[in-house]
């Protein structure tokens, strides 16, 4: 069964302006069904065949030759020698659009190789897991509780999404081998892929965190240049986001760490062995997976719109924490304060009139109590209390306006 990709809307336009298109994200996000499904009329090869890659690296111009007029090329990166050939071709008739569509998993080589050879001649963009409303149509899912819990314990990877019998702690087990295996071993010098495993675990643990890169180093006993490394790797391959603090007023003293999320609270649950609902709702996690979700969906409207996701947070040597700040589109930053709570109260939103009256000298606007309520309601003086559903609508009308 395919789920049209939110994403696919943006492919009409790009092909007839841009001569090349990139897929980039993690393994197993839909890139080559979501292309194929969405442009039939396109010759399909992929570099993970053998005897393909082989022509391609031997013989690049027979190759491309061999292509046709449209083409897609999947996991490019295999053959990146190509794209000096493919930037010949774009540059010797630059009024022919939508000639090459790429895809690729590991986005450290090929934005890079891309980057270099196809500057201003590509467009590139971030599939990931599926966003809420592609869940909702995956698995008939209703109300802000489902989706959060649907994410968490079956996972938003398309495979699992459209396939209810599939043993996911196998899949994910699986899947994190592929990726350890195949995708960081052959291309990074990570050390030990057990030490390597241990870090993804106790990241998992620690979602929706500010990251001390010391304490992993120490709890691992590896160096900090290690931890760098890997976290690089891991937010290079689409697996973790890092969202960063807040510094539009460089007078207060401000926490400078990023926080760390999962952009599949699946795959966050798999790492911490959180199986069964009982133990995801009632269990010391519930909190900080729930903060997950709602960050990972966020950061989805913005890559499902082909933008980077302008998204910080705030915490300051006082006590004064804001989850999730979201700017751009020349409107004021929107303050976000998120519960894992279906009865919000005045008392959850004291961060966000402490962070009007320091930051914005006056009352919130519009700002956030994101929680599993339904609908929005007023909690106090500037401050909405809003449900899940109701919030990812409104998000991606903010940033489309």
């Amino acid at each position: 069964m395919y789920i049209q990709r939110i994403i696919e809307d943006l492919l009409p336009g790009i092909i007839a302006t841009f001569p090349c298109l990139a897929v980039t994200g993690p393994r197993q996000s839909g890139k080559s069904t979501l292309l194929r499904h969405a442009l039939p009329e396109y010759r399909y090869v992929t570099l993970d065949d053998p005897a393909v890659v082989e022509q391609a690296l031997s013989d690049p111009v027979f190759f491309l030759d061999t292509l046709g007029e449209r083409c897609i090329i999947d996991e490019i990166q295999l053959a990146a020698g190509i794209l000096s050939y493919v930037k010949i071709r774009v540059d010797a008739d630059r009024s022919r659009n939508g000639r090459f569509v790429f895809t690729g998993s590991q986005q450290f080589g090929m934005i890079r190789n891309l980057g270099d050879s196809l500057a201003g001649r590509i467009a590139l963009l971030d599939l990931l897991p599926f966003a809420a409303g592609e869940m909702q149509k995956a698995a008939s899912l209703q109300g802000g509780l489902e989706l959060f819990t649907s994410s968490c314990l079956t996972g938003a990877y398309p495979q699992l999404a459209v396939t209810p019998e599939i043993d996911r702690s196998l899949w994910y087990s699986s899947y994190l081998q592929t990726y350890l295996e195949r995708d960081i071993r052959s291309l990074y010098d990570i050390g030990s892929l057990r030490e390597f495993h241990r870090f993804m675990q106790l990241l998992a643990a620690r979602c929706g965190q500010m990251l001390n890169m010391s304490m992993f180093a120490t709890d691992l006993g590896v160096s900090v240049t290690t931890i760098k490394r890997w976290l690089s790797v891991l937010e290079a391959g689409r697996i973790l986001f890092l969202l960063p603090p807040y510094y539009s007023n460089l007078g207060k003293r401000i926490t400078k760490m990023p926080k760390v999320y999962f952009l599949d609270t699946g795959l966050a649950c798999h790492l911490a062995g959180i199986r069964a609902r009982e133990q995801l709702l009632e269990g010391p996690m519930a909190g900080a997976l729930f903060e997950n979700y709602c960050v990972q969906e966020t950061v989805k409207i913005f890559a499902n719109r082909g933008e980077p996701p302008r998204l910080s947070y705030l915490r300051t040597n006082n006590g004064l924490e804001v989850d999730l700040i979201i700017e751009g589109a020349g409107l004021r930053p929107l303050p976000i304060e998120i519960k894992l709570s279906r009865t919000p109260t005045a008392a959850m939103a004291s961060g966000l009139t402490r962070y009007a009256a320091l930051f914005a000298k006056t009352d919130p606007e519009d700002a956030l109590l994101l929680c599993l309520a339904d609908g929005e309601s007023p909690v106090c003086r500037g401050v909405t209390a809003i449900g899940v559903e109701e919030y990812l609508q409104m998000i991606e009308h903010r940033i489309t306006a």
